[in-house]
């Protein structure tokens, strides 16, 4: 992994990576994951791109202040990110609550981002794991930091780690949710994520979708990538991103789970690479914007029957071999 870089905005440090040459390629990670769950595919990518992958704050070696936890907010952090590493424009490859704060990014600053690339992303249905949405009960940071105490977070650890070095399909993600279960013994970080979650997922599920805003994917090329067997956010999720984007590119990768970029590295640089080669960067346009906005969704936000989150459909589009 290349050296990790500080800069302060607004206060509060920034932890990031930068290494490579070429377009800019902004790497967003998931909930309680920091820059390190894209090592497998860091060194690649940046024989082509010059690769930007921050601790997004409350993550990893940045700041974890009593802050906004928000998908906007974020997408403003990595706005006035960029803009002091003076990068004008990016393609955004974003991955679980990474891929809400991507499509929030290419929503709120279209001049800014070139292309989307979507990784087993959160904001596209209302279904997450349990376990994501037992972060929003009462009492969860007590109880986990008396499950992160050293004796006993050891054997959670080495629990998890264990069952998902068996090589089962429904448990193969347990080695990364060991990764971020070690990393709750921080109250700092235990406090962030739960602020975080708690502005994103209700007892219920995911709260935030792009459902209603998905049309505007029209003027930005849009790739989403899935692992058949993700126990984190079901992969049906994919389909609902070719129903509500039908020009999106959909590739859902067998044999990998809610880290596909793990799982496959060699397969999803690849795709990245693919992508970007056949697409054009998106070029903003306020007159076609403001149509686009005019003329609204051609397709009908899916919807649950409370009305409340889009519901994925039986099967997945476009998905690759």
């Amino acid at each position: 992994m290349p050296e990790l870089e500080y800069v302060d905005v607004h206060g509060h440090r920034r932890a990031f990576v930068r290494t490579g040459s070429g377009p800019a390629l902004l790497l967003l990670h998931g909930l309680g994951c920091d820059h390190t769950t894209w090592a497998p595919v860091i060194a690649s990518l940046a024989k082509r791109y010059t690769v930007i992958a921050p601790d997004l704050l409350g993550h990893g070696s940045s700041a974890k202040p009593r802050a906004d936890y928000s998908v906007g907010g974020y997408a403003n952090g990595m706005r006035d990110l960029l803009t002091v590493l003076g990068i004008d424009r990016v393609t955004v490859v974003g991955h679980s609550f990474g891929g809400g704060v991507a499509m929030q990014f290419a929503y709120q600053f279209p001049e800014r981002c070139e292309r989307l690339i979507l990784v087993s992303s959160g904001g596209l249905g209302p279904e997450v794991t349990p376990a994501i949405r037992a972060i929003t009960t009462p009492g969860f940071h007590q109880a986990m930091g008396l499950l992160t105490l050293p004796g006993l977070r050891h054997i959670g650890t080495a629990g998890m780690r264990a069952l998902a070095a068996t090589g089962r399909r429904s448990l193969r993600d347990l080695g990364e949710a060991a990764d971020i279960f070690e990393s709750f013994k921080d109250p700092h970080t235990r406090a962030a994520i739960r602020h975080v979650v708690r502005a994103v997922v209700d007892w219920k599920g995911q709260i935030v979708t792009v459902s209603d805003r998905a049309y505007l994917t029209e003027a930005m090329p849009m790739c989403v990538i899935w692992g058949r067997n993700d126990q984190i956010i079901p992969v049906r999720h994919a389909g609902n991103a070719a129903v509500l984007a039908p020009s999106a590119r959909v590739e859902v990768l067998p044999n990998a789970g809610h880290f596909p970029h793990k799982d496959h590295p060699q397969r999803f640089t690849r795709i990245v690479n693919d992508f970007i080669r056949t697409t054009e960067p998106a070029t903003y346009d306020r007159e076609r914007w403001r149509d686009l906005l005019e003329a609204g969704p051609q397709v009908v936000p899916l919807q649950s029957e409370a009305g409340e989150a889009p519901v994925a459909p039986v099967h997945v589009l476009g998905a690759g071999a």
